[in-house]
């Protein structure tokens, strides 16, 4: 066995020498950093995570409760639930909660429901809000700020923190005329522009519940039956795990939201296989965590950030979907198309089909699993709102579980999947919360029309310095924040700088929901490409790196539909739209040809810089850009099969240079 590089990532190990699961999503997920209870306290957090789950499926299938009363009770049990898994430290208690995060568990429970059970008292003295009002919203967002540092990181509480100074100091900077703590509590708290503003609605409705819904499907088995009707598909292929992988990991990052949590839940199986059938290992940690990070922008599901672009937006939420269909395909066939050229340089081939599974037999066996994925996006084309599809994506989950007794949901799997799901949300809802207080101070000082006139001044007017500059800044903000808090910041303070030079509202959004995303795989602070590495015991730099490579149609297509809106179906009419989707396709493969070097033979430098030129020719819109990029294609069809060395040759050449 060859000597592990110093540099390289040890994968965590059990006692029988398997990875551990459970300790690797510790290491990169600062959600799963949580304590591990037993005896009555395990059942006492169980109950009130069940009846946070049950609460939503309720309410989300026989009508909300008022917007403020939903989002008081959702806060109220998140609350609860974080101060109580999560410690202050790494020093604090593990096995047990100490009687300080007791008392500040109750201080936020009951500063959460002082709104619902004052509702009618609040409302008369709307805008004269009494002291005992300014003391519970004073301790609700100290106990919010705290909840969301255990949780994530400091990064976001932090910012939050300086938002409130902002409001109370501003006058110093000559900004704004200063307010009051009572004005910037009363505005934060009772308001609906703060804690309790769109944000938080959305967490308490629809991110919970597609949550949910994911938890139910996750313990049906949905995952290894995705896994296999991949393999089954692509596994033969040459490089055919590679391409598994990205499907696989492409299905379900739609449902997972979560870039990290899909490495570690599909990377498991995928990424060993990889390594199996010849690819290097910090390419195979690359190409997960390629994949998983773009389920986020896969339709229908897209994370949570989708739901919140459509309130935000102001559309419904398939439209939402429906714009990002043409970006998703782009991303995921270059991806593919990298790991196809990279098997065929590496002369690597697919796996034995007697040793795949039959997809006609996973089909018949275990089909049905999607069926409530198909009912979702079904439901959503026909009109109903995305709370009522993810209702009914469960109820049909449940009784179609029983057709195999396999993925059957007992009442305790049920049980476990509700748990579960109120587990997963926590997260999301803590960022939620907090990042209300950001887009709060924005609506208090104007701040965010200061910050976009800044963007817009800084780049002079122009459009390309202003696009660089914000995403700049939202891969700056996403190796702190999660997905969910990076959007709202930045399509808050950012995009609206985009929208002063008249980028179309959707394009703007989508802008900054690709680079938050991208943020996941970009050194130095890329937890996707960790998490991967992590499994694959490769180097983590070099994994990032690659990620980053294989991800390039990510970075630059945000820029070409921000230019052609047309991608993402703003004006659309079929001949231009289709013009555009065939020119960008060809483009992505001309992309992946120079980022791998390779196409029927090994590229040479100044033949990537040629397919790299046609690549940027066929993406930028317009019919003479789009006949440069073919031409340059042709010719390094005829270049390569007139005076390039045999493949055979190349081979053994590329395998002696890396």
């Amino acid at each position: 066995m060859a000597q592990e590089h110093p540099e390289t990532t040890t994968p965590p190990t059990s006692a029988d020498g398997a990875i551990d699961f459970n300790e690797l999503m510790r290491k990169y997920d600062s959600e799963s950093a949580f304590r591990i209870f037993s005896g009555w306290l395990a059942k006492l957090v169980m109950l009130v995570a069940l009846a946070m789950s049950c609460f939503h499926f309720y309410t989300s299938g026989f009508g909300l409760l008022p917007a403020q009363h939903q989002g008081a009770v959702h806060l109220a049990f998140t609350l609860l639930l974080t101060i109580f898994l999560y410690p202050a430290s790494k020093k604090s208690k593990k096995d047990g909660v100490p009687w300080y995060d007791v008392i500040v568990a109750l201080l936020g429970v009951c500063a959460s429901m002082y709104l619902v059970v004052n509702y009618m008292t609040l409302i008369e003295r709307s805008g004269l809000p009494s002291t005992l009002d300014l003391v519970w919203g004073f301790i609700l967002i100290i106990v919010m700020l705290e909840a969301t540092r255990r949780i994530s990181n400091p990064v976001l509480p932090c910012l939050a923190i300086v938002c409130l100074l902002y409001c109370y100091f501003g006058n110093m900077l000559g900004s704004h005329r200063g307010f009051s703590i009572s004005r910037i509590v009363n505005h934060m708290y009772l308001g609906t522009e703060g804690v309790f503003g769109t944000p938080l609605e959305v967490s308490s409705t629809f991110v919970f519940m597609f949550i949910l819904f994911g938890s139910v499907l996750e313990k049906t088995g949905v995952g290894k039956f995705i896994i296999d009707i991949s393999l089954a598909l692509a596994g033969w292929a040459s490089g055919g795990p590679a391409k598994v992988t990205v499907v696989a990991s492409g299905i379900m990052g739609t449902v997972s939201g979560s870039s990290v949590a899909n490495v570690c839940t599909v990377g498991m199986f995928t990424i060993p296989l990889m390594k199996s059938v010849g690819y290097r290992p910090h390419f195979a940690a690359a190409v997960e965590a390629a994949a998983s990070t773009g389920g986020q922008i896969m339709p229908p599901v897209m994370g949570a950030g989708a739901f919140i672009m459509a309130q935000f937006l102001g559309w419904p939420y398939i439209e939402v979907a429906k714009a990002a269909i043409i970006p998703a395909l782009l991303y995921y066939t270059a991806v593919l198309i990298q790991v196809h050229f990279e098997a065929k340089r590496l002369g690597l081939s697919g796996i034995a089909r007697e040793n795949l599974p039959n997809v006609w037999h996973l089909l018949k066996s275990r089909g049905f699993l999607l069926l409530p994925l198909a009912a979702i996006i079904y439901l959503l084309v026909a009109g109903y709102t995305p709370l009522m599809a993810a209702f009914w994506g469960i109820i049909v989950s449940i009784p179609l579980s029983w057709l195999n007794k396999e993925t059957r949901l007992t009442p305790k799997k049920l049980v476990e999947a509700f748990e579960s799901g109120a587990r997963s949300a926590l997260g999301v809802a803590c960022a939620c919360a907090c990042v209300g207080i950001i887009v709060g101070t924005g609506t208090l000082t104007g701040l965010a029309l200061r910050i976009a006139g800044g963007i817009v001044d800084l780049s002079g007017d122009q459009l390309l310095p202003t696009l660089l500059l914000t995403m700049c800044a939202s891969i700056l903000l996403g190796t702190g924040l999660p997905t969910t808090a990076n959007f709202i910041v930045t399509s808050t303070m950012a995009a609206p700088a985009l929208k002063l030079l008249g980028v179309p509202d959707i394009a703007a959004y989508m802008f900054v929901f690709y680079f938050g995303i991208a943020a996941d795989l970009t050194p130095p602070v890329a937890l996707a490409a960790y998490a991967a590495a992590g499994i694959a015991g490769a180097d983590p730099m070099k994994a990032g790196v690659t990620s980053v490579k294989l991800a390039l149609a990510g970075f630059l297509v945000p820029f070409i539909y921000v230019y052609n809106p047309i991608l993402l179906l703003v004006n659309a009419t079929p001949l231009p739209m289709l013009q555009a989707t065939v020119t960008s396709l060809i483009g992505v493969y001309l992309l992946s040809m120079a980022t791998i070097g390779y196409y029927n033979g090994y590229l040479s430098w100044p033949m990537r810089i040629i397919a790299m030129g046609g690549a940027l020719g066929l993406l930028i819109p317009g019919t003479i850009t789009d006949l440069c990029g073919l031409a340059a294609l042709v010719f390094i069809y005829f270049w390569q099969r007139f005076t390039a060395k045999p493949r055979q040759a190349t081979t053994a050449t590329n395998q002696e240079e890396t």
